[in-house]
């Protein structure tokens, strides 16, 4: 990582800051005018709009940090106000990542019956009291980052391309905070949608066995929208379990070798969320249905380009079990 192009990356990273937004974007929009028509919002919307909101803003805090630290070469700005920037910034990706987790519990909620009483009552009333998850989740994202302005330094002790107020834990209640952070950010939402993964992918099994089973064989069994759900969902899993060994690799650079890494850990989240938003689009058939349509829609105008239209598939009616988007 020593003698990384910077340009090169906060390029690429504005690339996929245009992808984020306008993915992110789209679902808010369509969120608001699904909202309007039905007068009522489900859960995993509640969870949809909180996480899309979530990905724009650290997606664009995070690029007006990149874009100051390119052209403040000097680093002539207070190295107190960089630092609160990325103080910012990790509190958002903190949102991203739990919001991202408590979806993909709600989704296993909903597809997974568990015998376990206590369970069920713990889910019920976290699932009752979504709208105050999703708002406790940033407030506590800010809560946890605001003490690296206090443990950590805005001194640059990279070895190359000097950033300006980096925040590094060199001090050892700098780093328990560090391990602390990454526990807290990355591992424990890690670990709660692999559980959720192993969950889904286990009533898949049985659901699947159980079909399969009651048609003699005679035909594959069919999940209609709630295969379209489960797809979703273990999607953004694999997706976080690839960001989250990058992530981390990434942090032990910064901290352990003292690399100047942190450009790559922005370009990495916003790939991810940019993949992330393409997922959820994929898994609400409706939004889905009507981004390819109005992709189609902009191609007609060009002749050119009508070998890259979609293909669209009309909805066929299905007696098979739904689960609701």
């Amino acid at each position: 990582m020593i003698g990384l192009n910077k340009v090169a990356v906060w390029v690429m990273t504005g690339q996929q800051a245009v992808l984020t937004i306008f993915f992110n974007v789209y679902i808010f929009l369509m969120s608001l005018w699904n909202y309007k028509q039905k007068k009522k919002r489900s859960p995993s919307e509640t969870i949809i709009v909180a996480l899309s909101m979530a990905n724009m803003a650290h997606q664009l805090v995070c690029y007006f940090w990149m874009t100051m630290d390119e052209t403040d070469t000097e680093c002539r700005i207070n190295q107190v106000f960089y630092g609160f920037i990325l103080a910012l910034i990790y509190s958002m990706k903190f949102t991203v990542m739990w919001d991202t987790g408590f979806l993909t519990f709600y989704y296993s909620t909903k597809l997974v019956n568990t015998p376990n009483h206590c369970y069920t009552q713990i889910q019920a009333f976290i699932l009752k009291h979504v709208t105050l998850a999703v708002v406790l989740i940033p407030l506590c994202g800010l809560g946890i980052c605001t003490p690296m302005l206090v443990v950590f330094h805005s001194d640059n002790y990279t070895r190359t391309n000097a950033d300006c107020g980096v925040l590094f834990p060199d001090t050892t209640p700098g780093l328990v905070y560090e391990v602390m952070y990454l526990l807290l950010a990355d591992v424990l939402p890690g670990l709660l949608m692999v559980k959720c993964c192993i969950s889904i992918s286990v009533h898949l099994a049985i659901h699947l066995r159980n079909m399969k089973a009651s048609t003699n064989g005679a035909h594959g069994p069919k999940l209609g929208s709630q295969m379209r759900v489960i797809q979703m969902a273990l999607s953004l899993v694999a997706i976080f379990i690839i960001f989250l060994v990058v992530d981390l690799y990434v942090n032990y650079e910064i901290v352990v070798n003292h690399e100047n890494a942190i450009v790559l850990t922005f370009f990495f989240t916003s790939v991810y969320t940019t993949v992330a938003a393409m997922v959820l689009i994929y898994g609400k058939k409706t939004l889905w249905k009507a981004l390819i349509h109005e992709y189609n829609v902009c191609l007609d105008g060009h002749s050119c380009l009508s070998c890259l239209k979609v293909p669209q598939q009309k909805s066929k009616p299905s007696n098979s079990a739904k689960a609701k988007n």
